[in-house]
């Protein structure tokens, strides 16, 4: 049983990270064309609050993809427990 939670764990993990990777891409990403209009002095006030939005958006987003694997994991924990359990020996057998 060990290896199984191990082996949830390690899932759970890469998820996570792998998320967190994706999420930086895109928050880079959804940020180039706020940058530019920064810089050039383009409406800097609704690039701002665009930024803002955008960003409590995206961090939402992600946030739920990594509670989603949490859950996934627990429930993938549980049935490896169970499975186990039919597994293991019966007593007088």
């Amino acid at each position: 049983m060990a290896r199984d939670e191990k082996l949830t764990n390690m899932i759970q993990d890469v998820v996570d990270k792998g998320a967190t990777s994706v999420e930086e891409i895109h928050r880079a990403i959804a940020d180039l064309p706020l940058e530019v209009m920064a810089r050039n002095g383009l409406f800097e006030q609704t690039a701002a609050d665009v930024r803002r939005i955008q960003d409590r958006s995206i961090g939402a987003v992600y946030d739920t993809i990594r509670e989603v694997n949490h859950r996934v994991t627990e429930l993938a924990s549980q049935l490896l427990e169970g499975h186990a359990d039919d597994e293991s020996p019966t007593e007088g057998a």
